[in-house]
């Protein structure tokens, strides 16, 4: 990462910022500016976010807005209502009160002497989400957006639901806002009444996980906030961004391919970050690109957008397969419009443990066919496959991608090509069709696809999963009837992949993907009939113009924050097997440690831990635990930690939600008092889950 300086606007920061929003409340806002906007106004970029301005993100902050500010533009990074400094009680996601707020903030902004009257908003995860939902809601004075590793539909592509499977980041996701909305505001900004607003938030927040669990099919909860409900209400220009080691990288495609407006897609090699700090790597200079997107759109400047193809993707090399790595060796390529119209689907079809390219004539019979010449093979997986699937959208990469896949096809189905003739490139969504019975009203799929190398290594290139209740949608999801035969579609997460000659494809199918997703409320037996099922595989050819791409510059930013590393953190994944009690755990450790922001002065401590476990075959055995701890300290007379701990568990019928949530003023001559404490129980019925 170059720090850059010189920049064309000197900047000037303003710590906070109250901003009033229509009912009287107010949220807290950081501010970067050019020292002359007050007599030269300039356009604004929001970023409005949950994740405390004052402290959690204080460094990304600094590297990104100051860089955004110093090319003439006023940055502003918000905290939601109930969250930070912001007054009020933060209830849940992507609310009506959130989307009003954001609106009245843009509009507030847009009246600013320094801000000229037009304002773009940026963000990624939750303010890539938001950006998309407000940009719906069409405020006169939003004129761009830039939304990051976000989606368009808060049900098919989110961390609560994956194909109608119930993922396990719903639990990581849940516990992430528990640790958050359970802090309190900064008294250097908000002054006496922290510890009344505090008590406010410990009192009102509540238990997230359980309103996600009530809604386990795609009701009218997930919709208003869903933009794919009607993308025409979007009206002005979007750039989607994300990353293939993400979770949320299916919504570009769908982005790209359904608004009605100017908008480009960028797709690295990254996780769940912005592309300049982009891991795996390579990171690209994505402030750059940010600026010239806000020049063309806020500005009416130039900048060349409009000649630009619509996508540009990182087509990723062959690799041996890791759980992290540090680069994805690749290109880019790209696509002047989405849909591509010459990229193919190829079909590929399955025959006994073999998958065989559609027209390459008939398989040798494996004696066992009916009549009509297919072959049914059965199936139950063992609930260690999952074990070594990595994170539904990696965070840190270290280590949380997918390991060597032969880890987990001793529990599946596998199908594969012959050796691969000529290299073979795949960009777009693959997907795949089979023809499914099962003996149990509820029954789950997996399916990955994987590259393997001639000596047998296999590298998840990537995967889907499918309730099989909601083979014909989510919002009315039907049990199976033991013994009939489906067609379903299994949709695979999208994907820029190469595969050399010599190495082979490979499908693995199982009926569980635990601790990824939940496993089926009982053991299920999964019948697949080969020969009308099949694999189709977007295969795009390389082109000469992808080596006339105008490349990405290296990645910049301002200068980072200061800070003092107080005590180291560690990160680890690892998976145990007791054999004695045929428990298999599965241990997340993210502890980033203690460090102090020297500009404020503020001390931190962060720890996150995960433990995902099963007792050999018991599908009713599976418990995902999180505990976390959060502690904050201005050396004088704010020192606060907050302790959370939630456990899931399950019968056939329902599941079952444990909580505890423990916040403290430490004091050593009083004993670190517990000034809040507050339990929760909760069963809730399994909804075809």
């Amino acid at each position: 990462m170059r720090t850059v300086t010189d920049l064309p606007h000197q900047v000037e920061t303003v710590e906070n910022v109250f901003i009033p929003v229509r009912d009287g409340q107010r949220v807290a806002a950081r501010m970067w500016a050019p020292v002359d906007a007050a007599t030269r106004p300039v356009p604004a970029v929001v970023e409005y976010i949950p994740y405390r301005k004052r402290d959690a993100t204080r460094g990304r902050d600094a590297a990104n807005h100051p860089y955004i500010a110093g090319h003439g533009y006023a940055c502003l990074r918000v905290d939601l209502r109930g969250s930070g400094d912001s007054d009020g009680v933060l209830v849940d996601e992507y609310r009506p009160q959130e989307l009003r707020d954001a609106e009245d903030v843009i509009a507030w902004i847009a009246e600013q002497p320094w801000c000229d009257g037009n304002v773009g908003m940026m963000g990624i995860s939750w303010g890539g989400f938001n950006g998309l939902q407000v940009a719906a809601a069409a405020p006169p004075a939003l004129k761009a957006v830039i939304s990051a590793s976000a989606t368009d539909d808060l049900y098919v592509d989110n961390m609560h639901y994956m194909g109608g499977c119930l993922l396990a980041d719903n639990l990581s996701e849940a516990t992430v806002m528990f640790a958050f909305n359970s802090l309190p505001p900064d008294p250097a900004v908000v002054g006496d009444r922290w510890r009344e607003m505090w008590r406010e938030r410990l009192e009102g927040s509540g238990l997230w996980l359980d309103t996600w669990l009530r809604h386990q099919r795609r009701d009218d909860y997930w919709k208003p906030a869903s933009v794919c409900e009607d993308y025409s209400r979007v009206r002005c220009p979007v750039m989607a961004v994300g990353g293939w080691a993400d979770g949320y990288t299916n919504a570009i495609f769908r982005l790209l391919e359904h608004l009605d407006v100017p908008r480009k897609g960028l797709i690295g090699p990254w996780g769940h970050r912005y592309p300049h700090l982009g891991v795996p790597g390579p990171a690209v200079g994505f402030l750059q690109e940010v600026v010239r997107w806000w020049d063309h759109w806020l500005k009416g400047r130039d900048t060349g957008l409009d000649e630009e193809p619509m996508l540009r993707a990182w087509m990723q090399d062959s690799v041996p397969p890791s759980a992290s790595y540090e680069d994805r060796p690749g290109r880019w390529v790209a696509e002047p419009s989405w849909p591509a119209p010459e990229i193919a689907d190829h079909e590929y079809r399955f025959t006994p443990h073999r998958l065989v390219p559609a027209g390459a004539g008939p398989a040798a019979p494996s004696g066992d066919e009916d009549e009509a010449g297919e072959h049914r093979v059965s199936l139950s997986s063992p609930l260690s496959v999952g074990m070594f699937a990595g994170k539904w959208a990696s965070y840190s990469a270290v280590p949380d991608l997918p390991y060597d896949q032969r880890e987990e096809d001793g529990g599946a189905l596998v199908f594969d090509t012959e050796p691969l003739t000529e290299p073979l490139e795949i960009l777009g969504l693959p997907r795949v069709e089979l023809e499914v019975s099962a003996d149990r009203p509820v029954a789950q799929l997996a399916v990955r696809l994987s590259d393997v190398a001639p000596d047998g290594e296999a590298t998840r290139v990537t995967y889907g999963v499918l309730n099989l209740t909601h083979r014909e949608g989510s919002e009315h999801p039907r049990a199976l009837e033991p013994g009939r035969t489906y067609p379903v579609t299994v949709q695979l997460n999208g994907i820029a992949q190469s595969l050399p000659a010599g190495h082979r494809l490979r499908v693995s199918i199982s009926t569980s993907y635990w601790p990824l997703v939940w496993p089926a409320p009982e053991p299920v037996t999964v019948t697949i009939t080969t020969g009308s099922s099949a694999l189709y595989l977007p295969v795009r050819r390389p082109r000469p113009e992808d080596e006339r791409l105008s490349p990405l510059g290296p990645p910049e930013a301002a200068p980072e924050e200061e800070t003092t590393v107080l005590a180291t953190g560690q990160h680890s994944w690892r998976v145990t097997r007791d054999l004695a009690s045929d428990v298999s755990t599965l241990q997340i450790v993210n502890d980033q440690g203690t460090f102090r922001l020297e500009e404020t002065g503020t001390v931190i401590h962060r720890d996150t831990r995960e433990w995902y476990s099963f007792r050999w075959n018991d599908v009713t055995s599976a418990r995902g635990e999180t505990r976390t701890v959060r502690r904050l300290d201005n050396g004088d007379d704010w020192r606060v930690e907050v302790v959370t701990r939630t456990v899931m568990t399950c019968t056939a019928s329902e599941f079952l939600i444990n909580a505890q949530l423990d916040a403290y003023e430490l004091d050593e001559e009083q004993g670190n008092p517990r000034v809040y404490s507050q339990n929760w129980r909760r069963r809730i019925a399994r909804d075809l889950a």
